[in-house]
């Protein structure tokens, strides 16, 4: 079998493979509907997402957060809509500095505890 033979059955496969797929069981960065800060002083975006266990996260990037100059995002997590620091995915904190697949990682900690 050629190369391109092998390219158009792996891709086939890969495409039947996402018809019959269900949606992933946990939220992910991609999820997020992002907000454009309107405040004259700080620029850049923010989000609040919800889980059914209670917690919550709200993720940043702006001129004031961890990251956020140079395009990186800071993640808080959330109980009944509040800053909650006694978590063990925060660990008392914010995180920062953070990249898009980070911030999924956090968020599915956050939606398993």
């Amino acid at each position: 079998m050629n190369f391109y033979l092998l390219n158009a059955f792996v891709k086939k496969i890969k495409t039947a493979l996402k018809v019959g797929s269900k949606k992933p069981p946990y939220k992910t960065f991609y999820d997020l509907e992002f907000n454009h800060l309107t405040d004259r002083y700080m620029f850049g975006v923010t989000s609040r997402i919800h889980f059914d266990n209670g917690f919550g996260a709200s993720v940043v990037s702006h001129s004031y957060s961890y990251g956020g100059n140079k395009g990186l995002y800071e993640l808080a997590v959330l109980f009944d809509d509040e800053i909650h620091y006694d978590n063990p995915v925060a660990m008392g904190d914010v995180k920062g500095y953070l990249k898009p697949e980070d911030v999924t990682e956090l968020l599915i900690q956050i939606q398993k505890l």
